[in-house]
């Protein structure tokens, strides 16, 4: 059976874009990164998808999510600090997982081969549906193909941030056009791209 996002059913996870990890990448794909994670931030605000944001201890460090970010992110979004590679071991934050009771989760950040990857697992373990946003993620290592086939082959659907914008778009009680989405959400933000930079 062919899975599709479902709006209503699916929250978004944000893990740990910091600048501890944000500065061990080269500065274009750093802007890119952050450009994107924005993006997507305001994507799922705009369809009141739930997010939740993680940050690795110790936050004074590591730091926290950068300010543009955490400005779109919105009120309603929920960011955890953790000292678990995955999120699921964090007790409070299974704990608001649970509380969400949807079954769609949709991940971006870092790293990649870590804690994406540890957290994905978990998630799955929990019963998840798991969606990573492939041009959503960044790491440290050069070398994070092992890590992406590992997801793959645990079942974990790998997407672009375009395939979610309109995956969100027509998910919307089977829109066929962006009439119903407007209906529903009001008016849908100019500048906000259907394409990661």
């Amino acid at each position: 059976m062919a899975k599709r996002i479902v709006s209503g059913d699916c929250w978004g996870l944000i893990i740990d874009v910091q600048d501890f990890f944000l500065s061990q990448i080269d500065k274009r794909i750093r802007s890119k990164i952050e450009t994107n994670v924005n993006n997507f931030a305001r994507l799922l605000g705009y369809f009141r998808v739930p997010v939740i944001a993680t940050l690795e201890r110790p936050v004074d460090e590591k730091g926290s999510l950068p300010e543009e970010i955490r400005k779109h992110v919105g009120a309603a979004a929920k960011i955890f600090e953790k000292d678990f590679f995955d999120i699921t071991r964090e007790e409070q934050i299974g704990n608001y997982i649970a509380r969400l009771n949807k079954r769609q989760a949709i991940v971006a950040g870092c790293e990649t081969d870590v804690c994406v990857l540890q957290s994905c697992l978990g998630l799955l373990d929990r019963g998840h549906e798991v969606y990573v946003v492939e041009d959503l993620l960044f790491s440290s290592s050069r070398t994070i193909e092992a890590a992406i086939a590992r997801m793959k082959t645990e079942g974990i659907i790998f997407l672009t941030y375009k395939t979610l914008y309109y995956e969100l778009i027509e998910a919307v009680e089977g829109a066929p056009h962006r009439d119903k989405v407007l209906k529903r959400f009001g008016p849908f933000p100019d500048d906000l791209p259907d394409t990661a930079v």
